[in-house]
């Protein structure tokens, strides 16, 4: 990420051509994560994760993980992962998938993450 200066690192030097209705583009043209309120009314954040698979062909796939905020925004009160939404040959690769991903779709599996950890706690 780029600054004009030391003293604007609040306020990133975007790409040309950063889609800001894209994770990877907002994160570009905002300099932070993006964030939702989602289904359940709770705060959220959201991460780009990757991890070697072991498969030779596609040895990294990718994630993502929602940081649930205190409705104060002063603590982490938890998290949830994606699953693996990508596979790739290499790590930048991998994140480049997830950050190509539209922030409708990644608002959707946040709702997805939150209904399973519901049904979950349901059946539990």
């Amino acid at each position: 990420m780029k600054y004009a200066s030391a003293e604007d690192r609040l306020n990133p030097v975007a790409p040309s051509g950063a889609d800001e209705t894209t994770l990877g583009g907002y994160m570009a043209v905002h300099g932070r994560a993006a964030a939702f309120e989602a289904a359940d009314g709770e705060p959220y954040t959201v991460g780009i994760e990757t991890e070697a698979t072991g498969d030779d062909a596609l040895p990294f796939a990718g994630y993502l993980v929602f940081i649930r905020w205190a409705q104060t925004g002063t603590a982490i009160m938890g998290h949830m992962e994606s699953g693996d939404l990508v596979q790739a040959r290499t790590e930048p690769e991998a994140r480049a998938l997830l950050e190509a991903l539209p922030l409708a779709q990644v608002r959707a599996l946040l709702d997805d993450a939150i209904a399973r950890r519901h049904a979950a706690a349901d059946e539990g």
